[in-house]
C-alpha cells in the first residue's frame, strides 16, 4: 500500500482527498498540507486525517504526493518532491510554463519517479466507453461552455478548460501539429473569456475547439469524423455514439443499422451506444496513478502529455493575445 499526502485542501483538494479514502486498497492517505492553516484546520477535521505543519514533515511522511494547488505552485512543490525522491500527481496545467514542464521531466527521469498529470477527462465515462474502437480522426470538433463562475477567473479559459479538449485532441491524433490559429474576447474578465482555436497537423486532420466560462448552458462535447466513421463523446452526460457505414450485409448483427442511398451506391449505417460505466474519473486517474507505481510502467498521462497540451495551450493563448492587441490597435487608429 502506497502512503499519500496531499498538498492544496481548496475546493478540489477536498475532492481527491473524499477519493484516496475510498482508494484504501491502494493508498493509506496520511494526511495533508495547506499554506492556509485555516483551510488546512477544517480538512483535517472533515475527512479525519493529519495536517502537517511545513511541506517537508509531509514529505517526509508519504511516497507519493498528489499535488493540488493553484498552477503557479505546481513547479516549485513537484520539483521539491522529485528531488525527494518521491512519485506524484500533480493537477492540469501541469506547470505555469513549458520550460518548467521540461524541467520537470528532466528530473523525474534523474530521480526515477513515477508522475501522472491530472487531465482528468481520459478517464471520463464516455472516453472509456469508446478505448476499443479505432481512431483515426480527420476533423474533431470540440465544444467546452461553463456558466461564470468568478473563482476560475484567475487562471485564462485556454489553460482553464480548452486545455481538457486539447489533451484529448493530442492523445487521438497520432501526428505532429502543424499549424494553431485562435481568437479570443475578454468579456468580464481582464484574459479572454471565450477562445476559438484551429489546430492543424500533419496529417491532414483539423480539430476546431472552442471554450467558454460565461455560456448560460453547458457544455462538453467532442465529434469525430474519420473515414467511414462519425464518434460523439458528451463528457458531461458520460455518453458516447459510434455512428458507421458499412457495405450492405457487412453491418455488425445485433445493432441498430439503416440502408443509406449514396452516390457510391446503397450503404448501411450502424448507430451504437458503447455502454459507459458509471465511474468516478478523478478516483480512476488516482487509481491509475498507483497502478503504475506498483507495476513500474508508464502513467496514463504523462509529463510529457502534460507538457504537449501546456504548448499547444500557450500556443492558442499567444495567437489570442496578437488577435486582441490587433483589434484595440485598430480601435485606436479609428479614433486618432
Amino acid at each position: 500500500m502506497l502512503k499519500i499526502g496531499v498538498i492544496g485542501a481548496g475546493h478540489l483538494g477536498k475532492i481527491h482527498l473524499k477519493c484516496l479514502l475510498e482508494l484504501g486498497e491502494y493508498y493509506h492517505l496520511v494526511g495533508l498540507y495547506d499554506i492556509d492553516p485555516v483551510v488546512a484546520l477544517a480538512a483535517s477535521q472533515q475527512f479525519d486525517i493529519q495536517s502537517f505543519a511545513s511541506l517537508e514533515a509531509l514529505l517526509a511522511a508519504v511516497d507519493v504526493v498528489d499535488i493540488v494547488t493553484p498552477t503557479v505552485t505546481h513547479f516549485s512543490l513537484a520539483k521539491t518532491a522529485i528531488e525527494q525522491g518521491k512519485h506524484l500527481f500533480i493537477e492540469k496545467p501541469v506547470t505555469q510554463t513549458v520550460a518548467e514542464a521540461q524541467a520537470l521531466i528532466a528530473l523525474a527521469q534523474q530521480h526515477g519517479v513515477t508522475a501522472q498529470v491530472g487531465h482528468v477527462e481520459r478517464f471520463n465515462p464516455a472516453m472509456l466507453a469508446v478505448r476499443e474502437v479505432a481512431m483515426n480522426p480527420m476533423f474533431i470538433e470540440a465544444h467546452r461552455l461553463a456558466n461564470f463562475n468568478p473563482r476560475g477567473t484567475d487562471v485564462p479559459v485556454v489553460l482553464d478548460l480548452m486545455i481538457h479538449d486539447i489533451d484529448i485532441v493530442l492523445s487521438l491524433v497520432k501526428s505532429p501539429v502543424k499549424t494553431v490559429s485562435a481568437s479570443g474576447v475578454a468579456v468580464v474578465s481582464d484574459s479572454p473569456d471565450i477562445a476559438n482555436a484551429r489546430i492543424e497537423f500533419e496529417n491532414g486532420c483539423v480539430a476546431n475547439l472552442t471554450a467558454s466560462r460565461i455560456s448560460m448552458k453547458q457544455m462538453r462535447k467532442v465529434r469525430l469524423f474519420q473515414k467511414d466513421a462519425y464518434i460523439s463523446l458528451d463528457f458531461l452526460e458520460k455518453s458516447a455514439q459510434v455512428v458507421r457505414m458499412h457495405e450492405p450485409g457487412k453491418q455488425p448483427a445485433g445493432i441498430p443499422n439503416f440502408e443509406l442511398e449514396t452516390p457510391g451506391g446503397n450503404r448501411v449505417i450502424s448507430m451504437e451506444m458503447p455502454p459507459a460505466e458509471p465511474v468516478n474519473a478523478i478516483r480512476e486517474e488516482l487509481k491509475a496513478l498507483a497502478m503504475s507505481i506498483l507495476q513500474k510502467r508508464k502513467t496514463a498521462v504523462t509529463l510529457d502529455d502534460g507538457a504537449r497540451a501546456l504548448e499547444v495551450a500557450w500556443q492558442v493563448m499567444e495567437e489570442v493575445e496578437g488577435r486582441m492587441k490587433q483589434r484595440e490597435l485598430s480601435r485606436l487608429g479609428k479614433l486618432f
